[in-house]
């Protein structure tokens, strides 16, 4: 059973955003990281890039496969967890600890095109 944690917004594509005033901490849900397996590699943007909602931000490997990070809203980059470069198994070990980025939301109404709680655990059966 994959952990699933309420106040957080999800996407179909499995990634989540937690919303503190105007930033966005964007990650791979706890049941993303269990169909991938072993994380291996993360492949991040850069600060001050500008990621879209619905595109992709960069790409999660692991000993498995390879998954493409969807960005589930749009804004700036003001921080990569670097962490997830020397060390990118943290994400298996906690899922929601370890955000991929952070962002400067630029659209809030973006959030209410997301799933709650409730609404993503129907979509993965649980």
């Amino acid at each position: 059973m994959s952990n699933v944690i309420d106040g957080l917004y999800y996407s179909e594509s499995h990634e989540y955003v937690k919303v503190e005033g105007n930033f966005g901490f964007i990650g791979i849900t706890d049941y993303a990281q269990h169909e991938l397996g072993n994380v291996v590699y993360v492949d991040m943007p850069e600060v001050d890039d500008e990621v879209t909602a619905g595109e992709e931000f960069g790409a999660v490997e692991s000993v498995k496969a390879a998954s493409d990070l969807m960005s589930p809203v749009s804004g700036t980059v003001v921080e990569v967890n670097e962490a997830l470069e020397d060390e990118p198994g943290l994400i298996n070990k906690d899922a929601f600890e370890n955000w991929i980025i952070k962002v400067e939301l630029s659209d809030m109404s973006e959030l209410d095109g997301l799933m709650d709680a409730a609404a993503y655990k129907a979509m993965i059966g649980e």
